[in-house]
């Protein structure tokens, strides 16, 4: 492979295409800065024909100051040229049709329309002061010989750079391979669509067969099956290529949660580098393993993406992560105690049940025989929440022992009750909820919901749950046990 490959993150824009995502200039901005933190070369902020509320974004994105160079996307048309240097970009990526297909099915052009058009745009976007990355779209299924031509032609005019679009994703690593070699006209990039799962090896093909660039995008994103993630190709470039990418790796997972959080695209629990189980561990062998020596079951540490590994409880625990789950929670106990508190670990997850810290606290104390008088006591939660109306939330609680009633608003019903829980124990301190995620025990409409959260206070996380067939009060029970153990160990 090269020895610097350049990474052009599409998220803002391929990603934002995404069904159902819609992001605000504000959110765009956001990503794009925590993009260029990390060190990517180009950030392609969106496509500046498509709406004013798009051109506002990409205004805003090119006016940062950002280290990464500024992209749009355009067509091989005068008006979205004019609209991406009026935006203030540095750069255009101009994709235009390669396949026949494409040509005649969609442009209703002949090979040599689509030529003149490209090369024209080609042209004028240099006359406007622009970097010109040319794209074929459909690469895949056009002809050899005619991508040639059409790349050839576009560098003779000023292309700065080339890009072989995988637009639906059936390119092999095997073709790949044959194809890039024949298209080193200028640099090359590769952008690769994940519809039968080879997005990832086909980029990794092209930049070994000679590409200098790569097409990613934050969590894969991206339309249907969306693009090569770029924060599976950084790791796989860093640990198995022994490549340096000069990213900063330690922001990724920041990176993908916030994301994830901006466009309401949930990460895969078992998605590489970023899913929720990456760096956890359950059963016995593998967390006994894990805590003696981290690499007899993790092929990279966690903190470096940013990540803290986890150990999670259940059936298939066995004493040395029970015992190591205590010993964070600050729990000591003789082996005959561990022992019970292992067997009810056990018979916890034969019924399928997430084991919480909160709940491990809890068999913890039965078992060591400790008594704790709880700091919080809910006596009551009213909601309103409908069409036209603000979801409002009020609770009464006791804290030590004295009533206190707080209200808040939220973006929903149970938003706002968690915010009126965190704002009745202002005078404690302030308690973060870091993660929650409900899940349906049972089918139908009166379901059993177990509602789990994460919750933080001073730096110290701690999980706890709650299962009612009403998601609000299911999500206080979490919260309020959870709040009550960070509170606890305070006192």
């Amino acid at each position: 492979m090269a020895a610097k490959c350049r990474f052009f993150d599409t998220t803002l824009r391929d990603g934002e295409q995404t069904p159902g995502v819609s992001l605000k200039p504000a959110q765009k901005l956001s990503i794009a800065t925590m993009l260029a933190e990390i060190g990517i070369d180009t950030v392609e902020a969106g496509s500046a024909a498509a709406s004013e509320g798009e051109r506002e974004a990409i205004r805003l994105i090119a006016g940062a100051g950002l280290s990464a160079e500024v992209a749009t996307f355009v067509r091989a048309l005068q008006l979205d040229i004019d609209y991406a240097a009026e935006c203030g970009v540095d750069c255009v990526h101009l994709v235009v049709p390669a396949s026949d297909l494409h040509i005649r099915a969609k442009m209703r052009k002949t090979r040599e329309e689509v030529c003149t058009m490209a090369w024209d745009a080609v042209e004028y976007a240099k006359e406007r002061g622009l970097v010109v990355e040319l794209s074929g779209e459909d690469a895949s299924r056009a002809d050899p010989a005619f991508l040639a031509h059409l790349f050839r032609g576009g560098v003779e005019r000023g292309a700065d750079r080339l890009c072989f679009c995988d637009t639906v994703g059936i390119m092999t690593p095997e073709k790949i391979a044959e194809v890039v070699p024949g298209l080193l006209f200028a640099p090359l990039s590769i952008h690769c669509h994940d519809d039968l799962g080879f997005a990832l090896a086909n980029t990794f093909a092209a930049l070994k067969a000679g590409a200098s660039a790569a097409h990613v995008t934050v969590n894969g994103l991206g339309e249907r099956a969306g693009n090569t993630p770029l924060e599976e190709l950084v790791m796989a470039m860093e640990v198995l290529y022994g490549t340096k990418t000069g990213i900063r790796t330690e922001g990724l997972y920041h990176l993908a949660t916030e994301v994830s959080k901006m466009t309401g695209v949930p990460l895969p629990v078992n998605k590489a580098i970023v899913g929720e189980m990456a760096f956890t561990h359950e059963s016995g062998i593998h967390a006994h393993g894990v805590l003696r020596e981290a690499s007899t079951y993790e092929p990279i540490g966690p903190e470096r993406v940013g990540r803290t590994r986890r150990i999670l409880l259940g059936k298939h625990s066995g004493s040395a992560s029970v015992r190591a789950a205590l010993k964070e929670l600050g729990y000591a106990c003789d082996e005959v105690q561990l022992a019970e508190i292992v067997a009810r670990v056990k018979s916890l997850g034969d019924e399928g049940r997430r084991i919480t810290d909160a709940d491990l606290m809890a068999i913890a104390d039965s078992v060591l025989n400790l008594v704790r008088e709880p700091v919080i006591r809910l006596r009551q939660v009213t909601v309103v929440s409908g069409s036209n109306v603000v979801p409002t939330a009020s609770v009464t609680v006791t804290v030590n022992g004295e009533e206190v009633t707080c209200a808040a608003t939220g973006n929903g019903p149970v938003d706002a009750a968690v915010e009126a829980l965190r704002r009745s124990i202002t005078g404690l301190g302030e308690i973060r909820l870091e993660d929650y995620r409900v899940d349906a025990i049972s089918g139908g409409t009166d379901a059993l919901v177990d509602v789990t959260v994460c919750l933080s206070r001073d730096g110290r996380m701690l999980t706890s749950r709650g299962a009612r067939t009403d998601i609000i009060m299911g999500s206080v029970e979490a919260m309020v046990a959870g709040m009550n153990r960070l509170l606890e160990e305070q006192r």
